[in-house]
């Protein structure tokens, strides 16, 4: 109550977010800070902007980035139906595109339930 309705509500999705059943749409409705409070500490890598306009494929989001090991893992994890893109979950053949992109410049990749990775596009 003390930092306003704002912050109260941001809280809210915050939590729904980390420990309920969030979508993409619930993602992209967090400003820049909030989502970085959110995902504070979460690994993450940078790709360019190119990348993701051309359509970066899911497996080397996955490997070429150092989330998973190896392209053989990350096949392994989509076959088990366990990974996501913005809690959203995703099959092979998967691209990630602009569309994706949370506050323009953000994408949440995520194996099982509780290994999150943030991958930031720079310019």
């Amino acid at each position: 109550m003390t930092h306003g309705r704002d912050a109260y509500e941001n809280a809210i999705k915050a939590s729904t977010i980390l420990f309920g059943k969030s979508t993409s749409d619930d993602l992209k409705t967090l400003d820049e800070q909030t989502f970085l409070d959110v995902f504070d500490g979460v690994p993450q890598a940078t790709v360019s902007r190119d990348e993701i306009a051309a359509g970066f494929d899911i497996v080397r989001a996955f490997a070429e980035t150092g989330f998973l090991k190896s392209n053989g893992e990350v096949r392994r994890a989509l076959k088990e139906n366990a990974i996501s893109v913005n809690k959203t979950k995703v099959k092979d053949g998967f691209t990630i595109t602009e569309q994706d992109l949370i506050n323009a410049k953000y994408v949440l990749l995520q194996r099982g339930k509780k290994t999150y990775f943030l991958l930031k596009v720079s310019n």
